[in-house]
């Protein structure tokens, strides 16, 4: 079971088999279920039966990050990451918060270093139009991983 922060935390776009919160694949177990407000939405939040134990055995807050990146093509991924003085988080709990963040790259081209081009907000006229509709998260084998989507 982690302790503090010492379990690893990443950012995952794995498959999970389905477009809509609670596939056959998603969970096993239980898990639990709340909603949030974030930027005047509802979003439905479901937690694993593991991702809860993980939660409550942390000594920090954890921030799940919807990140919504426009591009040529659009990109949905959770980045989980230990909660800092950010702004704009949602609590769910007082171990989790979230945060909706439209991205684009920085500057077009493929000439950057890393893996991936830099990163810079996305200015959203509305971003509560992209606010996402459910965010599920679970914690396995050391790792977040999470999804969102909508409706």
């Amino acid at each position: 079971m982690p302790t503090g922060s010492s379990a690893r935390t990443r950012s995952c776009s794995r498959n999970w088999g389905g477009d809509s919160p609670g596939a056959a694949t998603a969970y096993p177990g239980n898990g639990v279920n709340t909603t949030v407000t974030v930027q005047r939405r509802p979003v439905r939040v479901r937690l694993s039966t593991t991702a809860r134990r993980a939660l409550a055995a942390r000594r920090q807050p954890l921030l799940a990050e919807m990140e919504l990146y426009f591009s040529c093509l659009i990109r949905k991924r959770v980045r989980f990451r230990d909660l800092d003085a950010a702004a704009g988080t949602t609590a769910v709990n007082e171990h989790l918060h979230l945060r909706f963040h439209p991205v684009m790259t920085a500057a077009c081209g493929v000439d950057y270093e890393g893996e991936e081009p830099p990163l810079t907000d996305f200015p959203v006229t509305n971003p509560a139009a992209f606010v996402p509709h459910w965010l599920e998260i679970d914690f396995r084998h050391g790792d977040w991983v999470g999804r969102f989507g909508f409706d």
